[in-house]
């Protein structure tokens, strides 16, 4: 497995959130949450290693009392302001010698303020989901908010016991008790703080039949449609397998709340849909690709900064033309051909590889890195395209990505320089023609 990198980014788009002078290895969060007034009581362990020497550590987390930190076992000064938890060291941490950092919280979540709305822990009718795309996670544990810096988790939450809580990665154990239940998960792949979920709810649980485990959760009244709506994911996946490589994780997790979305949601290893987009007629059976193809192309291999968001919501837009396509409905080729026509009355105002932080979820971002992929495609040739796609995501399988590396990669398999050709479908404002 390809650990992930420290990568260094000179220009964040959101430089409030993240650290690059220290990474974290492994996260260890133990959560006791109580839904009738949404709060949470919290310790989390954190194994930090820094890149540089550091006489204070920086901290993301969100409006909390923080009640104790610790740094190797030993009670330290810290201030907590302005979602920044600043600690201070008794000695210089030392690069490369990981350190055990040990946080006591507790409050009500709250959503982290964007030009979204909203980020991260939300309350819902009856239960709770986290959605911290891009700079959420600090609404619910400490954390270095940056998506290059990823880690391996341990989840642990106690609930009332008539509720279900969903996390990222394998659940270890389930255990009642007079105070609640008690659920354990634990995230081996690396994952960064922006993917980690908590789903808390009323749901009933079924499983999918497919090439790896398919699980299910939404409410009782809910399951002919939602069986319905995703029984097809198991050829999806299936198809995706054999377009992108082996699928990444050990399982897939749905979850369909009973609460109207906006959009769905991906985490690693988890979507979450809204009770709109289950109808029974698989109308929104292109987003359920959209989530699926995230796990590739977002969960297992993750941008470096969010400048480069079309690595992720470009791959998995094209992964929706190509279910289109092998369901027998319309070509990629019609798709992406319909597709140019209305992207070429738009703006042409927008650079894919540099859209800016208020337009990283922009739709041009989603359609144009579609096109990118299909005008690469014709370019290539499915012959190279497809094997391109799957050495792309074996190489980079857990890890850390960028543009820069994605056009390196490219060109090994094209018989004559595609510079031209990929600066202007990746750079240039104006939507190139289709080749």
């Amino acid at each position: 497995m390809q650990r992930s990198r420290n990568v260094s980014v000179l220009h964040p788009y959101f430089p409030q959130h993240g650290d690059e002078s220290y990474g974290v290895d492994h996260y260890d969060l133990t959560l006791d949450y109580r839904l009738a007034s949404n709060r949470i009581d919290a310790v989390a362990r954190l194994l930090v290693t820094p890149v540089e020497p550091l006489d204070r550590l920086t901290l993301d987390l969100g409006v909390f009392r923080v009640a104790q930190v610790l740094v190797g076992g030993e009670r330290l000064p810290h201030t907590h302001r302005d979602g920044k938890l600043r600690i201070t060291p008794g000695r210089s941490l030392l690069p490369g010698e990981p350190v055990t950092v040990e946080v006591r919280y507790s409050g009500t979540p709250r959503p982290v303020r964007s030009h979204w709305g909203g980020l991260g822990w939300e309350e819902l009718t009856d239960g709770a989901l986290v959605a911290s795309q891009p700079t959420g996670a600090p609404s619910w544990f400490p954390c270095n908010d940056r998506p290059g810096d990823k880690a391996t988790y341990r989840i642990s939450v106690t609930a009332a016991a008539a509720y279900q809580v969903v996390a990222n990665g394998r659940l270890v154990s389930k255990r009642r008790a007079a105070s609640g239940t008690t659920w354990v998960y634990e995230q081996d792949e690396p994952m960064a703080a922006y993917l980690a979920s908590i789903q808390i709810g009323r749901y009933q649980r079924a499983e999918l039949p497919g090439p790896v485990p398919q699980h299910l959760a939404y409410p009782a009244r809910l399951a002919t449609r939602v069986k319905h709506d995703f029984g097809r994911q198991a050829q999806m996946l299936a198809a995706f397998t054999e377009r992108f490589g082996p699928y990444p994780f050990d399982a897939y997790t749905v979850v369909v709340v009973d609460d109207e979305l906006e959009i769905p949601i991906e985490a690693q290893g988890v979507s979450v849909f809204g009770v709109n987009h289950v109808e029974g007629r698989r109308r929104y059976e292109r987003l359920v690709a959209h989530e699926l193809a995230h796990q590739w192309y977002g969960n297992s291999l993750t941008l470096a900064d969010w400048r480069d968001i079309w690595l992720h919501e470009g791959f998995a837009a094209y992964a929706e033309w190509l279910w289109s396509e092998d369901s027998g409905a319309d070509s990629a080729d019609e798709h992406a051909r319909r597709w140019h026509r209305r992207l070429a009355t738009m703006p042409q105002d927008l650079v894919l590889t540099d859209p800016g932080p208020d337009r990283i979820f922009d739709d041009r971002v989603y359609k144009r890195g579609a096109l990118t992929l299909h005008a690469l495609r014709r370019t290539l040739g499915d012959a190279a395209f497809f094997p391109m796609l799957r050495d792309w995501t074996t190489a980079h399988r857990h890890g850390v990505v960028t543009t820069a590396e994605f056009r390196a990669h490219v060109q090994r398999y094209a018989t004559r320089p595609l510079d031209t050709f990929l600066w202007t479908w990746l750079h240039d404002r104006r939507l190139p023609l289709l080749p």
